[in-house]
């Protein structure tokens, strides 16, 4: 088996991941853990597991002028965008949240054109606004009634700002990503986001009540920490190293596919006529942002 086809499974099994995260995590909130403690759990375990792999990798020194911007990644990468995340996802609903995530490529593209003041064109324009009028319409006209979804609008307004903190953490991120390897950036993000989430989440974690979780809860909590937070950036790297990053992310039209289809075989989330709407829309903006215009 060559490494592009390893690297295109790896791809796919992070993606699906994160689609079937969707409704694993909501499972776990607010019956057995606060967002707030889940974001602390997933910092913290995967903190442990990649100070583990660290042992087996080469030591890097981080330079002291990259340091700044390493605190800034794990602000919006580790901290904002894990508890927007999970917070939006508490009130809204799989759907939804898988729906909205989709939206980072074009979020990536716009703070990439307001950074570097680069000219967009014509087919990105279009591509932009249609991604966009996709989520405020899921945003503004989602009327459906979901158990375990006590505010939907609110929840999707918040999943938007997680999009908006992803694509600072990626535009942020990345210069860094070329220059140290991401296990060493890894150690060294959620060491640090130990830190920061302390004031948010460090107390809730504490008094988390163990004794309340049944098989079903540990399994979805061991799922989130281990495969969400800690399998999915190996995955992604080995991706990364044996295919074009334009490749690896197409893979993200997989996501929310899987994210509905397991959201609905699971009882917990049901399609709409505007879900569809939403999930094309946003569909065809990343795909106008992310494929290079023809030359003429």
């Amino acid at each position: 088996m060559n490494n592009r086809l390893l690297g295109l499974i790896a791809a796919l099994i992070a993606t699906s991941i994160f689609g079937f995260n969707h409704t694993i995590a909501k499972a776990l909130m607010p019956t057995f853990i606060s967002p707030s403690a889940l974001l602390y759990a997933r910092v913290l375990g995967a903190f442990i597991l990649f100070w583990i792999i660290g042992l087996f990798f080469k030591h890097e020194f981080i330079e002291k002028k990259d340091r700044i911007r390493l605190i800034l990644c794990a602000i919006f990468g580790m901290s904002l965008n894990m508890i927007t995340s999970l917070k939006g996802l508490e009130l809204s609903t799989p759907i939804n949240s898988s729906i909205i995530s989709t939206t980072s490529p074009i979020i990536i593209f716009i703070i990439s054109i307001i950074l570097i003041k680069e000219k967009i064109s014509k087919q990105k324009y279009i591509g932009v606004t249609i991604g966009f009028i996709g989520t405020i319409l899921l945003i503004l006209f989602n009327n459906k009634v979901v158990v375990n979804a006590p505010n939907i609008k609110l929840g999707n307004l918040i999943l938007f700002a997680n999009s908006i903190s992803y694509g600072l953490y990626y535009v942020l991120v990345k210069p860094l990503a070329g220059k140290y390897s991401m296990i060493t950036l890894m150690k060294w993000l959620f060491l640090i986001s130990i830190i920061i989430n302390a004031p948010i989440g460090l107390v809730e974690f504490a008094n988390i009540k163990w004794e309340g979780f049944d098989t079903s809860a540990i399994v979805n909590l061991s799922y989130v920490i281990i495969c969400t937070t800690f399998l999915v950036y190996l995955l992604n790297l080995f991706a990364l190293r044996n295919l074009k990053a334009t490749t690896v992310g197409m893979f993200i039209y997989f996501q929310p596919i899987i994210a509905i289809l397991y959201a609905i075989y699971m009882g917990a989330d049901r399609l709409s006529l505007l879900d569809i709407t939403s999930v094309t829309m946003v569909f065809i903006g990343v795909y106008l942002v992310s494929k290079n215009p023809v030359k003429q």
